[in-house]
């Protein structure tokens, strides 16, 4: 068996146990409250993954006509994409993800779920860079350093850069939600990929 196939089961390891949490970045206030927010539960172990909400043509349409109002306003294009994320339409939420940063290139987050939406269409060198960017913006930022280590994990079978990022999260922040789901993903490494000469010799 090839390295990379073994990294890749280790990595789909990892991935299973973090399963269910939300990877999307935090709420802001440039989301409104009933817009829904760009998050998504990465794929389970098993390749379960959350339903698709529906696209409501309504609330496309009422932000659409304030996006051409207000063309200096980054609000609405953040909800069009944030509503586009969740209907797994990522080629739209990308465009309004990259418009609204053309207009606030210093919302940590927005860059962020724009990093998820190219993790999720299967270009994760492209998520990793906007991660890097957000992270110029927030060095602690743990939401963003969580999902760089999923793509890290699962995008591109980094283990090693993966288990850099948790181990941040866990530095920064070890009682959130974010460090405890860092946690349990470095305990799988080291589980699944133990360091050299720590196995347990055999009694005499």
């Amino acid at each position: 068996m090839k390295s990379e196939s073994i990294a890749f089961g280790i990595a789909g390891v990892v991935f299973g146990l973090i399963a269910g949490w939300i990877i999307g970045s935090q709420q802001t206030a440039i989301r409104q409250p009933s817009t829904p927010s760009a998050q998504a539960a990465p794929a389970s172990a098993s390749g379960s993954t959350p339903t698709a909400a529906l696209l409501d043509e309504n609330k496309v349409k009422a932000f659409l006509s304030v996006a051409d109002r207000e063309p200096s306003n980054p609000k609405p294009r953040a909800a069009l994409a944030n509503l586009y994320f969740d209907a797994e339409r990522y080629d739209d939420a990308i465009k309004w993800y990259g418009e609204a940063l053309k207009l606030a290139p210093d919302d940590i987050n927005v860059s962020t779920d724009l990093g998820i939406s190219f993790f999720y269409l299967n270009q994760p060198d492209r998520a990793l860079d906007q991660f890097t960017h957000s992270l110029k913006l927030d060095p602690k930022h743990t939401k963003t350093l969580l999902n760089l280590g999923i793509v890290r994990a699962y995008g591109k079978q980094d283990l090693a850069g993966a288990e850099q990022a948790w181990g941040q999260v866990v530095q920064i922040a070890p009682d959130s939600p974010e460090g405890q789901q860092a946690k349990r993903a470095l305990d799988a490494l080291k589980s699944a990929h133990p360091p050299a000469g720590s196995a347990a010799r055999p009694g005499a």
